[in-house]
């Protein structure tokens, strides 16, 4: 009875481990993510789907201005795209396509809502690189003519310059004599 006990028991693990990935297989995969979940015409979404083995896919949409490509790692993949601006309010279905995997979801789409008239503009100097120099440039109080200290520095320079060329001149001559 304890040959049958075992070898009922092999068969019954050898069951489960040829059905068990099987099983895993069967359930659906993946699932899309929208950000924000009920955008307006013209609003950028970001989407996210899990469960492709790839590590890019394509997302496709009537409400979508051109595919959004999808690229990632482990599992889950992240792109963006723009709604249209042509897109009524309600329902879109959005395909996203891996190699071995296709996810469908629904975008909800709302109306727009009103913009501002006027676009918004800086009113102030934007720090966009220039290192130290683009404070300074921006800075008009700290602009200022050279004073008395500089213009006796720039003379003293000159006068050692000049002191400088005429000993060189003289040595020339001395040992061309």
């Amino acid at each position: 009875m304890g040959q049958l006990r075992v070898t009922l028991c092999a068969g019954v693990a050898a069951v489960a481990a040829t059905l068990t990935p099987t099983a895993y297989a069967a359930e659906p995969a993946g699932g899309v993510s929208v950000t924000p979940s009920t955008p307006a015409p013209g609003d950028e979404v970001a989407l996210q789907v899990t469960g492709c083995s790839r590590k890019e896919a394509t997302a496709a949409s009537t409400a979508f201005v051109s595919d959004a490509h999808l690229v990632g790692s482990g599992g889950s993949l992240a792109g963006e795209t723009r709604v249209r601006t042509t897109s009524g309010p309600g329902s879109y279905d959005v395909t996203i396509t891996c190699a071995d995997l296709e996810v469908k979801g629904t975008l909800r789409v709302v109306a727009a809502t009103a913009r501002p008239s006027t676009p918004a503009s800086p009113v102030a100097p934007v720090r966009a690189g220039g290192g130290g120099a683009a404070q300074l440039a921006a800075d008009e109080s700290r602009v200022q003519s050279p004073g008395l200290a500089h213009t006796v520095t720039g003379l003293l320079l000159a006068g050692a310059a000049a002191v400088a060329v005429v000993l060189r001149r003289t040595r020339r001559r001395r040992g061309t004599d």
